[in-house]
């Protein structure tokens, strides 16, 4: 019988998607992750399979309705890193896209202010 999980998931995510946002998904090692999620690298692997699997469940905890800056940023990193790759990135992404409302120029707006190139005041 395994040990229970000495973990709390939903913080956990949360933890991984700050990580996701600030380095992206290419940049964000395993180590990074179980250094920001506090979690053991045997129970990341256990509970989310792999990185992989960690980002697709960050992409299912996305509050995209709210419309947040943070929100958008894990929407773009997988937009820009893993989408035009990975059919199920792709797949979540389109319908977080649909059923939220988000539309390119959200987006767009948010990618330039994430580069530095627009204002956080003129992204409203």
């Amino acid at each position: 019988m395994g040990r229970p999980r000495k973990f709390e998931e939903t913080g956990a995510v949360e933890a991984a998607a700050a990580v996701f946002r600030q380095r992206g998904y290419a940049s964000a090692s395993v180590d990074h992750l179980v250094e920001a999620t506090g979690v053991h690298r045997g129970s990341l692997y256990g509970v989310f399979g792999s990185k992989h699997g960690l980002f697709l469940r960050v992409l299912d905890a996305v509050d995209a309705a709210s419309g947040s800056d943070e929100s958008l940023d894990v929407i773009l990193v997988g937009l820009l890193e893993l989408a035009p790759t990975d059919q199920r990135v792709r797949e979540r992404i389109t319908g977080l896209l649909e059923a939220n409302n988000i539309t390119e120029e959200q987006l767009g707006r948010r990618l330039l202010t994430r580069a530095g190139l627009r204002k956080e005041k003129d992204s409203a």
